[in-house]
């Protein structure tokens, strides 16, 4: 069985984005795009490295329909290069920006880590390099999905 749901839109502008030193990847890209107006969004980010990474994993958990959901946030010390990300920039229930983003990261030793991003806990060290595309004619919009028990991100 296949199961989908879809949104079809067109791309409009494409911002090429260099995240300074301090700047919380999510954070950096929910102000660009604020102040660009961009409500949705893929975002690519490509190479640059942290201070330190917050990422949060899919674990067992038997408690949920699905048998699993995000584990608590675990942080790896810096500094990591960051081997690229990339998500989406939408809204939450309430309207509010939502950006959701994997990646990767390596640390000192190369062990490589990876996981969901956790908003305020990825600060770039030295540099981030980011590419937004904002989307038009589509919401990405995290919604309760009663099948799975869990809100998702929902194209409209």
């Amino acid at each position: 069985m296949v199961q989908y749901k879809y949104s079809v839109g067109s791309l409009g502008r494409v911002v090429a984005v260099r995240l300074l030193p301090g700047t919380d990847i999510i954070e950096g890209i929910e102000k660009v795009c604020a102040d660009l107006g961009i409500d949705y969004a893929y975002v690519n980010c490509t190479t640059g490295t942290l201070a330190k990474a917050t990422l949060m994993y899919f674990v067992p958990n038997p408690s949920t329909k699905v048998k699993a959901s995000y584990g608590p946030p675990t942080e790896i010390p810096g500094p990591l290069s960051f081997l690229g990300g990339s998500g989406v920039v939408g809204k939450d229930e309430k309207g509010d920006t939502l950006t959701h983003i994997h990646g990767a990261v390596c640390d000192q030793w190369g062990h490589v880590h990876g996981g969901h991003l956790v908003k305020g806990g990825n600060p770039v060290l030295v540099t981030s390099d980011v590419i937004i595309i904002e989307l038009k004619d589509v919401k990405i919009v995290r919604k309760y999905d009663a099948e799975i028990d869990l809100s998702v991100l929902e194209p409209e």
